[in-house]
């Protein structure tokens, strides 16, 4: 929280075809120097081929969220010249945008042989639409590398719960 005074919440309008903020939430992450359409076309691009597979992609992707988002996080609280790690409940924003911010990070890091290549005509989709359909579709599923970094965090906080009393 800033000392200078209160921060303004920001509303993001809903994306235009599906009409929802957490998909225009994933376009503004993935979104590289201003570039929204380009964003645009790939998280479309991605929610086709999960189409393709035979599922909703809105229902997809929100499962997929809900499976990577972290209950508790640690952070760092300093202590009469110590640094302790912290675990800290995470609340409902920060829990969504850590969320949306694992799925996309982990799709960048996914290498050409990690892309899921049981999707009818992914040979043909752009590398960036592929990597992003396969991590949501894994986690989803339950596993990918988005849901490992969660269980990390969890692990860290779990192992860290003994200076949970230097919680403020």
């Amino acid at each position: 929280m800033p000392r200078t005074g209160h921060v303004r919440k920001i509303n993001v309008a809903p994306d235009p075809i599906y009409q929802n903020t957490v998909v225009a939430k994933l376009i503004n992450k993935i979104m590289v120097e201003g570039k929204k359409s380009l964003a645009q076309k790939i998280v479309y691009g991605a929610f086709d081929l999960i189409k393709l597979k035979g599922q909703d992609p809105v229902a997809t992707f929100e499962k997929a969220l809900e499976n990577v988002s972290p209950k508790t996080e640690v952070r760092p609280r300093r202590v009469g010249g110590a640094s302790y790690m912290v675990p800290i409940e995470v609340r409902g924003p920060r829990r969504q945008a850590l969320a949306i911010s694992w799925l996309v990070q982990a799709s960048r890091a996914r290498s050409l042989k990690e892309v899921d290549r049981a999707v009818e005509g992914l040979k043909n989709k752009p590398l960036a639409i592929s990597k992003l359909a396969t991590e949501i579709l894994e986690a989803a599923a339950g596993s990918g590398k988005a849901v490992a970094k969660k269980e990390d965090i969890h692990r860290m906080a779990e192992a860290n719960k003994a200076f949970s009393h230097f919680r403020w």
